[in-house]
């Protein structure tokens, strides 16, 4: 429960005036999937450790990830 409140907060800083709706539904998505996004976020950090921008980290690790992403619902 707590860590869905904090889950939120960091979405609507990172994201602004996104509904509540589409937060729900974010977060539902990414507590069904962990691993997934565990593995798109430690590639990502990695990435960023190695000196790329967060920006194009996260697009060329998205990408790779592509397929999986959009099969979520």
């Amino acid at each position: 429960m707590f860590q869905e409140f904090l889950l939120k907060k960091l979405i609507k800083s990172k994201l602004g005036n996104v509904p509540d709706e589409e937060i729900g539904r974010i977060i539902k998505i990414v507590k069904e999937n962990p691993s997934l996004f565990q593995k798109v976020a430690t590639e990502i950090e990695q990435k960023v450790k190695g000196g790329q921008d967060q920006m194009s980290a996260a697009t060329e690790v998205m990408r790779k990830y592509e397929g999986e992403l959009k099969n979520l619902q």
